[in-house]
This record gives C-alpha cells, structure tokens and sequence, in this order.
C-alpha cells in the first residue's frame, strides 16, 4: 500500500509473445552452457550455422567496401539495383528463369527477415496461412506476430513428408492466404519433384492462395540431385514467391542477405512494409552477396554439396556401425533422424527432448528435439552437418557408448 492504494506490478510483455513459444535455439544454448560449466567437451550439431567462412573473394569484397567512405548511408530497404540485377542474372543462369529485378524482387536481411514479416504484409484479420508440422520454426513465429492462424499440414515419412492437399479441407482452403512450402526441407531433409509442385500450383489457382516456397538449401544437394525452382514450372509467377538466402550455400550466416523473387504484387506488399520499419542491408554485404553470386555463377557451388554429401557420408555410416541405422537424405545440412534404440531406459519414456537433453549430458553431443519444430517432430531429432568429419565420427562414438548405456556400467 502506497498513500492508500494498492500498488500492483505491470508486466511489460506482450501476451502475443506467448503465441511464439520459447526459441528452442536459445534453449540448446543454455543447455549446452550448462554442460560445459561441467567440464564436458560439447560437440554442437543444432543450430545449422556454417562452420566454414565465405571464400577469400567474398571475404575481400565486403573488406574492401566497409572501407569505402560512402557506404555508410541508409542503403534502402528495396535492395540496390546491383544487387537485385546480380541475383536475378543468378536465378536465371542457376535455373532458367527471368525474374525482373525491378518489381519481382526484394532484398532481405536474411530470408528469416522476410518469413518472419511476411503474414504482417500480406494477411487480414480472419485469414489463415497453411504451414508444414515439422517445419522451421520462424513459419509459424510469423504467424503469430500477425495475429494470424496457423493451420498445419502433417509431414509425414509414409507419404515422402510432403503434405497431403487433398486433405486439407474445403473451407480452410477459402480461408487460407498462403500456403508455405519448403523443399528442400528444413528440419526433414526432404526434397519435392516437379509433379508435386504442379499439384501445389493447380490447388493454390483453384482456392486463389498465394504459394510461399522458402529454396534456402538450393545449393546443398547430394547423390546428383538438383533442386527445382517453383518458377520452372508454368504458371506459378502468377501465385508464388520464393525466398533464396546466402547464409548456407555461401558460409555468409552472420551477414544477413538474401532475397524474395516473384509475384509482384506479394513482393511489392512486403517492399512496402519493409520500408516502413528498416533500411535495408549494409551496402558492403550487398557487395560481398554479388561476388559470392558471380563466382557460383563461374565455378559453381559443387564444393558445397560434394563437402556435406561426404559429411552425410561420414555420419550416417558410423552412426549405421553403433547401431542407429538412419536413411541418407538428397540435400540439406541437416539429418532428420528417427529417435535411436536404446539399451537402458529411464523411470519415464524416452521422447524426442529427453533423448536430446540426456545426449548432451552423457555424450556430450547436443542435437535439436524433433517436437521444437511442431507436434509432428515428436519421434526425431534434427542433426547439422556443421562439424568436421573427424569431430563427427568422434560424435557417432560418443552416441554409440550413450545408446548402449556404457556410462551407467
């Protein structure tokens, strides 16, 4: 009591936030703090950050920039003509399209930037957005800064974890703005050929639905495999966008590029919002991503397949030797791996966390539970390919000894 009143603590966090959930990211994080305070030598196979930097050019290009004494003004949210020209030069030599940089494009700071405000630019109230279970995280974190439902899509291995249109209800397909895509997968390591893409844009014309395809893992593809463009198909300029980034393919995470290419009138509403609440993307790193698209565009990015291919390899094959068999995924740097067999048990059931949690304090190897990536993730854990061979087949060990319970002898 203060002076006769009752004096009540304010929170000052929005009850929105709760929509978000907790960052599974932020709570590996911790976990993997805590393990170290204990002296364990941690192997960190979560989060999918590159492990590797951009090459030398790329590396020399943003150095030389930062240096130059007019790059430090607003750069503009729109993206500058160099960089949107450079991109769409590389979509159309990567794969055959003519996207104009013009009113087809918009730079991004990271395509999580723009997952992220997407729902913001093109919902209303009332609208729903289909989305994939499993699927990353910011998909439905988007969702919920916008005030907008989610309806999932189940992913599932007996159908190849592409989503079942057929499905989908009748009315939830009127009500539905976008229906997100993402192939090649995050967290499921799954790929999409080109008859499925043509039924997602036959039923995405049929219920007047905006297609968003998240092509992040593009140039991270195994065994001959190359991904598509949902532009390569006919049609679908006319009801998709698609989001490309540089932070995988090109090591270049920590600067924060990359682009949405498509529909123009999806591309301009995000333009639109973005320029109301940021500026757009250092110009240096503008710089660094048009080196890093000409040299893919001269050598190609068969090092970066052919590098996590054989890390695959590595993994997969120990993991095989220890008792945790795991089919080979065609691209990605992750593996979505079915919960391990194991040898002891616990005085509660195993489950995606507990494996994840107790991997990390007995073996020292942190990998993501399945179930932070949506209900349909319980059973999995998503592994990243983000360490040398050598520290990975020392990982294999380390999973072999925790699944047989050698620690507990």
């Amino acid at each position: 009591m203060e002076g006769g009143l009752t004096v009540t603590t304010r929170s000052w966090r929005a009850e929105r936030l709760d929509r978000l959930g907790s960052s599974i990211f932020a709570d590996v994080a911790e976990w993997m703090e805590a393990a170290r305070a204990n002296g364990q030598d941690v192997i960190d196979l979560s989060i999918g950050s590159p492990d590797l930097p951009p090459s030398e050019p790329i590396r020399r290009a943003l150095s030389e920039a930062v240096l130059r004494e007019d790059a430090y003004g607003y750069p503009g949210s729109k993206g500058t003509p160099a960089f949107l020209k450079q991109a769409a030069d590389w979509l159309h030599h990567r794969f055959g399209i003519t996207i104009d940089p013009c009113d087809e494009m918009v730079s991004l700071m990271g395509s999580q930037d723009g997952l992220g405000h997407l729902a913001l630019a093109l919902c209303n109230p009332g609208d729903i957005a289909l989305v994939p279970d499993p699927g990353y995280p910011v998909y439905s974190a988007g969702l919920a800064l916008a005030g907008i439902e989610p309806y999932y899509m189940p992913l599932r291995a007996e159908n190849s974890f592409l989503p079942d249109f057929e499905a989908i209800p009748v009315d939830i397909w009127q009500k539905a703005k976008f229906m997100l895509l993402n192939y090649p997968s995050n967290p499921v390591s799954a790929v999409a050929d080109e008859a499925f893409y043509t039924k997602a844009i036959a039923f995405a014309k049929r219920y007047n639905v905006l297609i968003v395809h998240d092509l992040a893992y593009s140039e991270m593809a195994f065994d001959g495999y190359r991904p598509l463009s949902i532009f390569q198909l006919e049609g679908a300029i006319d009801t998709a966008v698609e989001f490309h980034s540089l932070s995988k393919s090109f090591n270049m995470a920590g600067c924060r590029i990359g682009f949405l290419a498509g529909n123009k009138d999806a591309v301009s509403a995000l333009r639109e919002l973005k320029a109301n609440i940021d500026y757009g993307v250092f110009l240096p790193v503008q710089q660094a991503g048009i080196v890093a698209l000409q040299e893919d565009m001269k050598v190609g990015r068969q090092s970066v397949g052919a590098l996590y291919e054989r890390r695959r390899d590595v993994l997969l094959d120990a993991l095989r030797e220890e008792g945790w068999g795991v089919a080979k995924p065609k691209a990605t740097m992750f593996i979505w791996a079915p919960l391990p067999p194991m040898n002891w048990e616990l005085s509660e059931p195993w489950n995606s966390r507990r494996i994840a949690r107790e991997m990390l304090n007995i073996a020292g190897v942190a990998v993501v539970p399945g179930d932070a990536f949506g209900a349909e993730g319980e059973g999995y854990v998503r592994i990243a390919l983000v360490e040398d061979e050598q520290r990975l087949l020392e990982a294999a060990r380390r999973i072999g000894r925790f699944m047989r319970g050698e620690h507990l002898v």
